[in-house]
């Protein structure tokens, strides 16, 4: 791009120029009569909004028989002549009861009968309990048992509650609830009691003659760490950020190791054995 715009003796005979050839006109081998799929811009002459729904390749423009003004005047009324006649839906004439028992009298016997549940009316040969008559007065009967009955004994002394059954005793409800607090608290003493056996099984105590090599190393690397710390304290001047990093290093480096040496400083260590 920088040589189009200086001067060089490759641009004395100018290039010849491209002439694209035109391809020619494209025509659908489709009828162009027929309207797109789904095109709310039907060819001339339709009513209708939507056309061509499915997307047929052969399916006509529309109906152009009323597509101006509308169908004639009363074009749109229905024929006075095509109304329902009698007996038109059911096929024919509907007997009526008195015609079915003469004409079809099987069709109306029932087919399943439920069984009786009351008894019939009384047979001619049994004969009622006639007679039966009481000279009893009902109403003196009864005013003379009101007035002869005992008064109801009423307790002259409030109702003692302190001697009651169940009085001073756990409810029933209560020692069910106990009994299920009781049972939890054993679920989950068990389940801590499994947990700490789990881990016991997986620690082991570490040896002397292993806890002491592993302090000799701690103080041999802390005895190295340390000469070479106590080597650039003599340097005031940070001016560096290799002197600075290297100095935050080893004072990280001696204060992992003094943590290390007291830890392995005490007598009983457990020792985790999958690590």
């Amino acid at each position: 791009m920088m040589m189009m715009h200086q001067e060089s003796i490759y641009n004395i005979i100018p290039p010849k120029p491209m002439v694209q050839e035109r391809p020619p006109m494209y025509k659908s081998k489709h009828s162009h009569a027929l309207p797109p799929s789904a095109s709310t811009f039907p060819p001339q002459g339709t009513t209708c909004a939507v056309a061509n729904i499915g997307g047929s390749l052969d399916q006509p423009g529309g109906d152009k028989s009323h597509s101006t003004f509308g169908k004639p005047k009363g074009a749109y009324c229905d024929d006075p002549g095509l109304y329902l006649k009698k007996q038109e839906r059911s096929g024919g004439k509907v007997l009526t009861l008195k015609e079915m028992k003469k004409e079809h009298p099987e069709a109306l016997v029932p087919k399943q009968l439920k069984p009786q549940t009351r008894h019939g009316p009384p047979q001619a040969t049994e004969k009622p309990v006639m007679n039966l008559v009481t000279s009893k007065n009902f109403i003196v009967a009864n005013a003379v048992e009101v007035i002869l009955a005992a008064p109801k004994k009423v307790p002259e002394t409030t109702k003692d509650y302190l001697k009651k059954e169940d009085y001073g005793k756990t409810p029933k409800y209560l020692q069910h609830i106990k009994q299920d607090i009781d049972a939890e608290y054993n679920y989950i003493r068990a389940l801590q009691e499994q947990q700490a056996q789990a881990e016991a099984e997986r620690v082991r105590p570490l040896a002397e003659d292993e806890r002491q090599d592993l302090l000799e190393g701690l103080k041999a690397k802390w005895e190295q760490v340390n000469t070479a710390f106590q080597a650039g304290t003599h340097v005031t001047n940070l001016d560096t950020m290799g002197k600075l990093k290297r100095k935050e290093k080893h004072e990280a480096e001696l204060s992992q190791l003094e943590k290390d040496i007291e830890k392995l400083s005490k007598r009983s260590i457990l020792v985790n054995s999958e690590a």
